[in-house]
Protein backbone atom coordinates (compact mmCIF):
# COMPACT_ATOMS: atom_id res chain seq x y z
CA UNK A 1 0.00 0.00 0.00
CA UNK A 2 1.29 3.47 -0.88
CA UNK A 3 0.87 5.45 2.32
CA UNK A 4 1.43 8.73 0.50
CA UNK A 5 -1.93 8.33 -1.18
CA UNK A 6 -3.75 8.30 2.17
CA UNK A 7 -3.05 11.53 4.11
CA UNK A 8 -5.55 10.66 6.85
CA UNK A 9 -3.80 7.39 7.71
CA UNK A 10 -2.24 7.17 11.11
CA UNK A 11 0.53 4.92 12.35
CA UNK A 12 -0.69 1.80 14.19
CA UNK A 13 -0.37 2.20 18.00
CA UNK A 14 1.35 -1.21 18.21
CA UNK A 15 4.30 0.31 16.33
CA UNK A 16 5.33 2.20 19.48
CA UNK A 17 5.24 -0.89 21.69
CA UNK A 18 8.22 -2.69 20.17
CA UNK A 19 11.17 -2.94 22.56
CA UNK A 20 13.71 -1.20 20.25
CA UNK A 21 11.23 1.51 19.34
CA UNK A 22 10.46 2.22 23.00
CA UNK A 23 14.19 2.56 23.72
CA UNK A 24 14.64 4.99 20.83
CA UNK A 25 11.66 7.06 21.96
CA UNK A 26 12.91 7.18 25.54
CA UNK A 27 16.29 8.45 24.29
CA UNK A 28 14.57 10.88 21.87
CA UNK A 29 16.64 9.24 19.15
CA UNK A 30 14.50 10.39 16.24
CA UNK A 31 16.98 9.09 13.67
CA UNK A 32 16.30 5.53 14.84
CA UNK A 33 12.57 6.24 15.19
CA UNK A 34 12.30 7.50 11.62
CA UNK A 35 14.43 4.65 10.28
CA UNK A 36 12.23 2.07 11.98
CA UNK A 37 9.12 3.77 10.63
CA UNK A 38 10.54 3.54 7.12
CA UNK A 39 11.17 -0.19 7.63
CA UNK A 40 7.44 -0.74 8.23
CA UNK A 41 6.45 1.26 5.14
CA UNK A 42 6.07 4.82 6.43
CA UNK A 43 7.63 7.18 3.89
CA UNK A 44 9.66 10.30 4.62
CA UNK A 45 6.88 12.32 3.03
CA UNK A 46 4.29 10.89 5.42
CA UNK A 47 6.55 11.52 8.43
CA UNK A 48 6.93 15.12 7.29
CA UNK A 49 3.19 15.51 6.81
CA UNK A 50 2.35 14.09 10.24
CA UNK A 51 5.02 15.99 12.17
CA UNK A 52 4.81 19.29 10.29
CA UNK A 53 8.50 19.13 9.44
CA UNK A 54 9.93 19.97 6.04
CA UNK A 55 11.52 17.35 3.80
CA UNK A 56 14.92 18.88 4.47
CA UNK A 57 14.39 18.64 8.24
CA UNK A 58 13.51 14.95 7.95
CA UNK A 59 16.63 14.44 5.84
CA UNK A 60 18.79 16.16 8.46
CA UNK A 61 17.31 14.04 11.27
CA UNK A 62 18.05 10.89 9.28
CA UNK A 63 21.60 12.14 8.87
CA UNK A 64 21.92 12.29 12.67
CA UNK A 65 20.81 15.81 13.68
CA UNK A 66 19.32 15.80 17.19
CA UNK A 67 16.02 17.54 17.84
CA UNK A 68 16.26 19.43 21.13
CA UNK A 69 13.42 21.99 21.01
CA UNK A 70 10.69 20.98 23.46
CA UNK A 71 7.84 22.40 21.34
CA UNK A 72 9.04 20.53 18.26
CA UNK A 73 9.39 17.26 20.19
CA UNK A 74 5.80 17.61 21.41
CA UNK A 75 4.61 18.36 17.85
CA UNK A 76 6.42 15.27 16.58
CA UNK A 77 5.01 13.04 19.33
CA UNK A 78 1.46 14.30 18.82
CA UNK A 79 1.70 14.14 15.05
CA UNK A 80 2.94 10.56 14.99
CA UNK A 81 0.54 9.47 17.75
CA UNK A 82 3.27 8.65 20.27
CA UNK A 83 2.18 8.90 23.93
CA UNK A 84 4.15 11.88 25.21
CA UNK A 85 5.30 9.97 28.27
CA UNK A 86 7.22 7.55 26.02
CA UNK A 87 9.51 10.47 25.13
CA UNK A 88 9.69 11.87 28.65
CA UNK A 89 7.69 14.95 27.68
CA UNK A 90 5.19 16.92 29.77
CA UNK A 91 2.14 14.95 30.82
CA UNK A 92 -0.84 14.91 28.55
CA UNK A 93 -4.16 13.26 29.36
CA UNK A 94 -3.16 9.81 28.08
CA UNK A 95 0.17 9.91 29.90
CA UNK A 96 -1.44 10.94 33.16
CA UNK A 97 -3.85 8.03 32.87
CA UNK A 98 -1.00 5.67 32.01
CA UNK A 99 1.05 6.77 34.98
CA UNK A 100 -1.99 6.56 37.27
CA UNK A 101 -1.23 9.72 39.18
CA UNK A 102 -4.70 9.74 40.74
CA UNK A 103 -4.92 9.21 44.49
CA UNK A 104 -7.91 7.98 46.46
CA UNK A 105 -10.13 10.89 45.54
CA UNK A 106 -13.80 10.82 44.65
CA UNK A 107 -14.75 12.01 41.20
CA UNK A 108 -17.78 14.17 40.58
CA UNK A 109 -21.01 12.37 39.86
CA UNK A 110 -21.10 13.76 36.28
CA UNK A 111 -17.64 12.52 35.30
CA UNK A 112 -18.24 9.24 37.11
CA UNK A 113 -21.43 8.68 35.13
CA UNK A 114 -19.40 9.04 31.92
CA UNK A 115 -16.87 6.52 33.24
CA UNK A 116 -19.63 4.07 34.12
CA UNK A 117 -21.28 4.36 30.71
CA UNK A 118 -17.94 3.87 28.96
CA UNK A 119 -17.02 0.86 31.11
CA UNK A 120 -20.45 -0.75 30.76
CA UNK A 121 -20.34 -0.34 26.98
CA UNK A 122 -16.79 -1.70 26.91
CA UNK A 123 -17.77 -4.67 29.07
CA UNK A 124 -20.85 -5.42 26.95
CA UNK A 125 -18.81 -5.36 23.72
CA UNK A 126 -16.19 -7.71 25.10
CA UNK A 127 -18.70 -10.01 26.80
CA UNK A 128 -20.88 -10.39 23.73
CA UNK A 129 -17.87 -11.04 21.49
CA UNK A 130 -17.69 -7.75 19.61
CA UNK A 131 -14.17 -7.15 18.31
CA UNK A 132 -12.24 -4.47 20.15
CA UNK A 133 -8.88 -3.04 19.08
CA UNK A 134 -7.35 -2.92 22.54
CA UNK A 135 -4.37 -5.23 22.12
CA UNK A 136 -1.82 -2.48 21.59
CA UNK A 137 -2.81 -0.82 24.88
CA UNK A 138 -2.04 -3.94 26.93
CA UNK A 139 1.65 -3.13 26.84
CA UNK A 140 1.07 0.38 28.17
CA UNK A 141 1.49 0.69 31.95
CA UNK A 142 -1.54 1.50 34.07
CA UNK A 143 0.71 2.70 36.87
CA UNK A 144 4.32 3.92 37.20
CA UNK A 145 7.59 2.63 35.73
CA UNK A 146 9.26 -0.48 37.12
CA UNK A 147 12.52 -2.39 37.11
CA UNK A 148 13.50 -4.40 33.98
CA UNK A 149 12.05 -7.87 33.51
CA UNK A 150 13.64 -10.93 31.85
CA UNK A 151 13.61 -11.13 28.05
CA UNK A 152 12.76 -14.87 28.07
CA UNK A 153 10.27 -16.60 30.37
CA UNK A 154 8.80 -20.04 30.99
CA UNK A 155 5.88 -21.58 32.86
CA UNK A 156 7.72 -21.33 36.17
CA UNK A 157 7.67 -17.51 35.84
CA UNK A 158 3.91 -17.58 35.38
CA UNK A 159 3.53 -19.86 38.40
CA UNK A 160 5.46 -17.32 40.48
CA UNK A 161 2.99 -14.63 39.39
CA UNK A 162 0.04 -16.84 40.34
CA UNK A 163 1.55 -17.60 43.75
CA UNK A 164 2.12 -13.92 44.51
CA UNK A 165 -1.42 -13.09 43.40
CA UNK A 166 -2.82 -15.75 45.74
CA UNK A 167 -0.74 -14.41 48.64
CA UNK A 168 -1.88 -10.83 48.08
CA UNK A 169 -5.49 -11.92 47.69
CA UNK A 170 -5.25 -13.53 51.13
CA UNK A 171 -3.86 -10.27 52.55
CA UNK A 172 -6.77 -8.37 51.04
CA UNK A 173 -9.32 -10.73 52.60
CA UNK A 174 -7.79 -10.45 56.05
CA UNK A 175 -6.48 -6.89 56.24
CA UNK A 176 -8.26 -4.93 53.50
CA UNK A 177 -7.14 -3.46 50.20
CA UNK A 178 -5.10 -0.73 51.89
CA UNK A 179 -2.70 -3.37 53.21
CA UNK A 180 -1.68 -4.57 49.74
CA UNK A 181 -3.08 -2.29 47.00
CA UNK A 182 0.25 -0.66 46.18
CA UNK A 183 2.03 -4.01 46.23
CA UNK A 184 -0.54 -5.43 43.80
CA UNK A 185 -0.18 -2.40 41.52
CA UNK A 186 3.60 -2.74 41.58
CA UNK A 187 3.31 -6.42 40.68
CA UNK A 188 0.99 -5.53 37.78
CA UNK A 189 3.55 -3.06 36.45
CA UNK A 190 6.33 -5.62 36.63
CA UNK A 191 4.32 -8.48 35.11
CA UNK A 192 3.14 -6.31 32.21
CA UNK A 193 6.75 -6.18 31.03
CA UNK A 194 6.72 -9.96 30.60
CA UNK A 195 4.33 -9.51 27.65
CA UNK A 196 7.38 -8.43 25.64
CA UNK A 197 9.42 -11.48 26.64
CA UNK A 198 10.12 -14.43 24.36
CA UNK A 199 8.14 -17.54 25.35
CA UNK A 200 6.08 -20.45 24.05
CA UNK A 201 2.45 -19.98 23.06
CA UNK A 202 1.34 -21.99 26.10
CA UNK A 203 3.35 -19.75 28.40
CA UNK A 204 1.95 -16.61 26.75
CA UNK A 205 -1.62 -17.84 27.19
CA UNK A 206 -0.99 -18.69 30.84
CA UNK A 207 0.71 -15.32 31.33
CA UNK A 208 -2.25 -13.39 29.93
CA UNK A 209 -4.59 -15.31 32.23
CA UNK A 210 -2.36 -14.69 35.26
CA UNK A 211 -2.08 -10.99 34.39
CA UNK A 212 -5.85 -10.73 33.93
CA UNK A 213 -6.35 -12.17 37.42
CA UNK A 214 -3.74 -9.77 38.79
CA UNK A 215 -5.50 -6.78 37.18
CA UNK A 216 -8.73 -8.12 38.65
CA UNK A 217 -7.18 -8.09 42.12
CA UNK A 218 -5.68 -4.64 41.49
CA UNK A 219 -9.14 -3.36 40.59
CA UNK A 220 -10.69 -4.94 43.67
CA UNK A 221 -8.10 -3.58 46.10
CA UNK A 222 -8.27 -0.15 44.44
CA UNK A 223 -12.04 -0.18 44.88
CA UNK A 224 -11.58 -1.11 48.53
CA UNK A 225 -9.54 2.02 49.21
CA UNK A 226 -11.77 4.40 47.25
CA UNK A 227 -9.75 4.61 44.01
CA UNK A 228 -12.78 4.06 41.80
CA UNK A 229 -11.41 5.40 38.50
CA UNK A 230 -8.25 3.34 38.89
CA UNK A 231 -10.34 0.28 39.74
CA UNK A 232 -12.37 0.67 36.57
CA UNK A 233 -9.23 0.84 34.43
CA UNK A 234 -7.82 -2.33 35.98
CA UNK A 235 -11.15 -4.17 35.60
CA UNK A 236 -11.40 -3.13 31.94
CA UNK A 237 -7.89 -4.41 31.22
CA UNK A 238 -8.57 -7.63 33.15
CA UNK A 239 -11.73 -8.31 31.15
CA UNK A 240 -9.95 -7.75 27.82
CA UNK A 241 -7.23 -10.22 28.69
CA UNK A 242 -9.55 -12.84 30.17
CA UNK A 243 -11.65 -12.79 27.00
CA UNK A 244 -8.51 -12.85 24.83
CA UNK A 245 -7.64 -16.28 26.26
CA UNK A 246 -11.32 -17.26 26.42
CA UNK A 247 -11.44 -17.88 30.17
CA UNK A 248 -15.12 -17.21 30.75
CA UNK A 249 -15.01 -18.07 34.44
CA UNK A 250 -12.54 -15.26 35.11
CA UNK A 251 -14.38 -12.88 32.77
CA UNK A 252 -17.59 -13.50 34.74
CA UNK A 253 -15.75 -12.92 38.01
CA UNK A 254 -14.45 -9.58 36.73
CA UNK A 255 -17.96 -8.53 35.71
CA UNK A 256 -19.16 -9.49 39.20
CA UNK A 257 -16.54 -7.20 40.74
CA UNK A 258 -17.50 -4.39 38.36
CA UNK A 259 -21.05 -4.83 39.59
CA UNK A 260 -20.02 -4.73 43.23
CA UNK A 261 -18.14 -1.48 42.71
CA UNK A 262 -21.20 0.22 41.26
CA UNK A 263 -23.53 -1.32 43.81
CA UNK A 264 -21.37 0.29 46.48
CA UNK A 265 -21.49 3.63 44.66
CA UNK A 266 -25.29 3.60 44.70
CA UNK A 267 -25.56 2.95 40.94
CA UNK A 268 -27.88 0.00 41.42
CA UNK A 269 -29.19 -0.38 37.87
CA UNK A 270 -25.70 -0.12 36.40
CA UNK A 271 -24.56 -2.76 38.88
CA UNK A 272 -27.45 -4.99 37.82
CA UNK A 273 -26.35 -4.73 34.18
CA UNK A 274 -22.81 -5.78 35.06
CA UNK A 275 -24.19 -8.74 37.05
CA UNK A 276 -26.43 -9.72 34.12
CA UNK A 277 -23.49 -9.63 31.71
CA UNK A 278 -21.57 -11.70 34.22
CA UNK A 279 -24.34 -14.26 34.49
CA UNK A 280 -24.40 -14.72 30.70
CA UNK A 281 -20.66 -15.30 30.74
CA UNK A 282 -20.82 -17.55 33.81
CA UNK A 283 -23.42 -19.79 32.16
CA UNK A 284 -21.21 -20.15 29.09
CA UNK A 285 -18.24 -21.00 31.33
CA UNK A 286 -20.02 -24.03 32.80
CA UNK A 287 -18.94 -23.05 36.33
CA UNK A 288 -21.98 -23.46 38.56
CA UNK A 289 -20.31 -21.74 41.50
CA UNK A 290 -19.73 -18.61 39.40
CA UNK A 291 -23.37 -18.66 38.25
CA UNK A 292 -24.49 -18.95 41.88
CA UNK A 293 -22.32 -15.99 42.88
CA UNK A 294 -23.71 -13.80 40.08
CA UNK A 295 -27.31 -14.76 40.87
CA UNK A 296 -26.85 -14.03 44.58
CA UNK A 297 -25.53 -10.57 43.77
CA UNK A 298 -28.26 -9.98 41.23
CA UNK A 299 -30.71 -10.62 44.05
CA UNK A 300 -29.07 -7.87 46.10
CA UNK A 301 -29.30 -5.43 43.17
CA UNK A 302 -32.93 -6.35 42.49
CA UNK A 303 -33.74 -5.71 46.15
CA UNK A 304 -32.20 -2.26 45.97
CA UNK A 305 -34.27 -1.33 42.92
CA UNK A 306 -37.42 -2.65 44.61
CA UNK A 307 -38.06 -5.74 42.46
CA UNK A 308 -38.98 -8.36 45.07
CA UNK A 309 -40.16 -10.92 42.50
CA UNK A 310 -36.87 -10.94 40.60
CA UNK A 311 -34.95 -10.94 43.89
CA UNK A 312 -36.72 -14.13 44.98
CA UNK A 313 -36.06 -15.78 41.62
CA UNK A 314 -32.37 -14.90 41.76
CA UNK A 315 -32.08 -16.21 45.33
CA UNK A 316 -33.73 -19.46 44.32
CA UNK A 317 -31.40 -19.98 41.39
CA UNK A 318 -28.34 -19.01 43.46
CA UNK A 319 -29.21 -21.76 45.95
CA UNK A 320 -29.84 -24.36 43.24
CA UNK A 321 -26.63 -23.60 41.35
CA UNK A 322 -24.63 -23.63 44.58
CA UNK A 323 -25.88 -27.10 45.48
CA UNK A 324 -25.11 -28.49 42.01
CA UNK A 325 -21.72 -26.78 41.64
CA UNK A 326 -18.46 -28.72 41.62
CA UNK A 327 -16.68 -26.80 44.37
CA UNK A 328 -13.55 -28.92 44.15
CA UNK A 329 -12.62 -27.70 40.66
CA UNK A 330 -13.40 -24.01 41.22
CA UNK A 331 -10.76 -21.54 40.08
CA UNK A 332 -8.84 -19.42 42.61
CA UNK A 333 -10.80 -16.24 41.86
CA UNK A 334 -14.20 -17.78 42.75
CA UNK A 335 -13.13 -20.27 45.41
CA UNK A 336 -13.95 -17.75 48.16
CA UNK A 337 -17.68 -18.05 47.40
CA UNK A 338 -18.75 -20.64 49.96
CA UNK A 339 -21.78 -21.09 52.18
CA UNK A 340 -20.91 -18.01 54.21
CA UNK A 341 -20.99 -15.80 51.11
CA UNK A 342 -24.21 -17.32 49.81
CA UNK A 343 -25.98 -16.81 53.14
CA UNK A 344 -24.55 -13.31 53.52
CA UNK A 345 -25.73 -12.27 50.03
CA UNK A 346 -29.24 -13.49 50.76
CA UNK A 347 -29.30 -11.81 54.16
CA UNK A 348 -28.08 -8.48 52.80
CA UNK A 349 -30.58 -8.67 49.92
CA UNK A 350 -33.43 -9.18 52.40
CA UNK A 351 -32.36 -6.16 54.45
CA UNK A 352 -31.97 -4.05 51.29
CA UNK A 353 -35.58 -4.41 50.12
CA UNK A 354 -37.22 -1.03 49.79
CA UNK A 355 -40.40 -2.50 51.34
CA UNK A 356 -38.82 -4.94 53.83
CA UNK A 357 -41.31 -6.35 56.35
CA UNK A 358 -40.89 -8.18 59.65
CA UNK A 359 -40.59 -11.54 57.88
CA UNK A 360 -37.82 -10.17 55.66
CA UNK A 361 -35.93 -8.84 58.68
CA UNK A 362 -36.32 -12.18 60.46
CA UNK A 363 -35.04 -14.06 57.40
CA UNK A 364 -32.13 -11.62 57.06
CA UNK A 365 -31.08 -12.17 60.68
CA UNK A 366 -31.20 -15.95 60.22
CA UNK A 367 -29.10 -15.90 57.04
CA UNK A 368 -26.57 -13.40 58.40
CA UNK A 369 -26.08 -15.49 61.55
CA UNK A 370 -25.54 -18.54 59.37
CA UNK A 371 -22.99 -16.59 57.34
CA UNK A 372 -21.05 -15.59 60.45
CA UNK A 373 -21.16 -19.17 61.75
CA UNK A 374 -19.51 -20.39 58.54
CA UNK A 375 -17.11 -17.47 58.13
CA UNK A 376 -13.43 -18.22 58.68
CA UNK A 377 -11.14 -15.99 60.71
CA UNK A 378 -9.13 -15.20 57.57
CA UNK A 379 -12.05 -13.24 56.07
CA UNK A 380 -12.02 -10.27 58.46
CA UNK A 381 -13.54 -7.74 56.07
CA UNK A 382 -16.44 -10.01 55.17
CA UNK A 383 -17.17 -10.63 58.85
CA UNK A 384 -17.36 -6.85 59.36
CA UNK A 385 -19.85 -6.50 56.50
CA UNK A 386 -22.03 -9.26 57.89
CA UNK A 387 -21.86 -8.05 61.50
CA UNK A 388 -22.82 -4.55 60.33
CA UNK A 389 -25.81 -5.81 58.35
CA UNK A 390 -26.82 -8.02 61.30
CA UNK A 391 -26.65 -5.07 63.70
CA UNK A 392 -28.87 -2.97 61.45
CA UNK A 393 -31.35 -5.85 61.07
CA UNK A 394 -31.56 -6.41 64.83
CA UNK A 395 -32.00 -2.72 65.58
CA UNK A 396 -34.69 -2.40 62.90
CA UNK A 397 -36.37 -5.50 64.31
CA UNK A 398 -36.39 -4.11 67.84
CA UNK A 399 -33.73 -6.34 69.43
CA UNK A 400 -31.49 -3.56 70.71
CA UNK A 401 -29.30 -5.84 72.83
CA UNK A 402 -28.34 -8.11 69.92
CA UNK A 403 -28.00 -5.09 67.66
CA UNK A 404 -25.53 -3.38 69.98
CA UNK A 405 -23.48 -6.56 70.36
CA UNK A 406 -23.16 -7.04 66.59
CA UNK A 407 -22.43 -3.33 66.08
CA UNK A 408 -19.62 -3.35 68.65
CA UNK A 409 -18.08 -6.41 66.98
CA UNK A 410 -18.25 -4.72 63.57
CA UNK A 411 -16.72 -1.45 64.75
CA UNK A 412 -13.93 -3.13 66.71
CA UNK A 413 -12.95 -5.25 63.71
CA UNK A 414 -13.19 -2.29 61.32
CA UNK A 415 -10.38 -0.61 63.23
CA UNK A 416 -8.06 -3.51 62.29
CA UNK A 417 -8.43 -3.34 58.50
CA UNK A 418 -7.42 -0.73 55.94
CA UNK A 419 -10.56 -0.42 53.88
CA UNK A 420 -12.55 2.69 53.02
CA UNK A 421 -15.30 0.42 51.71
CA UNK A 422 -15.66 -1.14 55.16
CA UNK A 423 -16.05 2.27 56.77
CA UNK A 424 -18.64 3.24 54.16
CA UNK A 425 -20.63 0.13 55.01
CA UNK A 426 -20.77 1.25 58.67
CA UNK A 427 -22.67 4.40 57.72
CA UNK A 428 -26.17 2.89 58.21
CA UNK A 429 -25.25 2.28 61.85
CA UNK A 430 -24.46 5.96 62.23
CA UNK A 431 -27.76 6.89 60.64
CA UNK A 432 -29.78 4.51 62.78
CA UNK A 433 -28.20 5.95 65.93
CA UNK A 434 -30.22 9.14 65.39
CA UNK A 435 -33.28 7.14 66.45
CA UNK A 436 -31.69 6.50 69.85
CA UNK A 437 -30.59 9.94 71.11
CA UNK A 438 -30.88 8.86 74.76
CA UNK A 439 -29.13 5.49 74.42
CA UNK A 440 -25.53 6.06 75.53
CA UNK A 441 -24.33 2.68 74.18
CA UNK A 442 -25.59 3.33 70.67
CA UNK A 443 -24.31 6.90 70.74
CA UNK A 444 -20.87 5.61 71.78
CA UNK A 445 -20.90 3.20 68.83
CA UNK A 446 -21.88 6.05 66.50
CA UNK A 447 -19.06 8.21 67.85
CA UNK A 448 -16.55 5.38 67.32
CA UNK A 449 -17.68 5.09 63.70
CA UNK A 450 -17.38 8.83 63.26
CA UNK A 451 -13.83 8.71 64.63
CA UNK A 452 -12.88 5.89 62.22
CA UNK A 453 -14.38 7.69 59.24
CA UNK A 454 -12.73 11.00 60.11
CA UNK A 455 -9.34 9.29 59.90
CA UNK A 456 -9.78 8.53 56.18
Amino acid sequence: MNLDQHPADRIAPATWEQRDMRRALAARDLKTVYERLQRVGVSQRQIARLTGQSASEIYEVLRGRRVMAHDLLIRIADGLGVPRGYMGLAYDESTEAALDLATATFSSRESERDQVRALLSHAANITMGTSVSEVARWWQPVDREVAPAPSRIGLCDVEHVQALTAAMRALDYRHGGGACRDAVAAQVRWVQQLLEATCSQETRTRLLLALADLHNLAGWTSFDVGMYSTARRHFARALEQAKAVNDLSLAANILYRMGRLHLHRGMHRDALRFFQLGQITAQDSGCGLTVSMLCANEAWAYALVGDRKQMDRSIGRAKDEFIRADHGTAQAWVRFFGEADLYASIGVAKTSLTDANDADVSDAIRFLNQALDHRGADMTRSRIFEATALAVAHLCGGDDKAGKRAARDAVASAATVRSIRTLDRLQPLQEIATRYPADSDIQAIANDIKTLRSAI
